[in-house]
């Protein structure tokens, strides 16, 4: 991706509209500024208010549907992070993603199911979408979702 080339005409390139960002589900903020960083609460993989996918991975949730799951998570930090920062176009690069997925006791391709969202990320935002990540197994996610990214963004000044 140039440069040159905004965020938003990037999304609408790739065909991608943002969700409106979603509620908080808790007694929490969706993301906070500091200086030119935003950091965004955990986003679990909500669409139009319902999960797209829910249980554990490698139980009752396939690989594939995780993927898709951490997609939805991290368009759901690029909305909340757009939606603090006042335009998707604030948004200069990605500096840090952290992934949980809900986990069977035999799943181990955590890094699998997070490459959903970094791979997103680079497809929006190119070079820039590069990042720093962990991509932890849990027992259990808030709403029994399969996946919760939280991630922080550098933004224009």
């Amino acid at each position: 991706m140039s440069q040159i080339q905004r965020t938003g005409e990037r999304l609408m390139a790739l065909g991608i509209e943002l969700p409106e960002p979603p509620k908080p589900v808790a007694s929490y903020v969706p993301s906070v500024i500091i200086g030119n960083l935003c950091f965004t609460s955990g986003q679990l993989p909500l669409k139009d208010g319902v999960l797209v996918a829910q249980g554990a991975v490698g139980d009752t949730v396939s690989v594939e549907d995780a993927v898709a799951a951490a997609r939805q998570s991290i368009l759901n930090c690029i909305s909340v992070a757009a939606a603090a920062a006042g335009s998707v176009d604030r948004i200069k690069r990605v500096v840090k993603v952290l992934g949980f997925v809900q986990s069977d006791d035999t799943f181990h391709q955590q890094p699998q199911v997070i490459n959903g969202a970094s791979d997103l990320l680079q497809e929006i935002f190119g070079d820039m979408g590069r990042h720093a990540r962990s991509a932890v197994g849990t027992n259990a996610l808030p709403l029994d979702a399969a996946v919760e990214i939280e991630c922080i963004f550098e933004l224009t000044e």
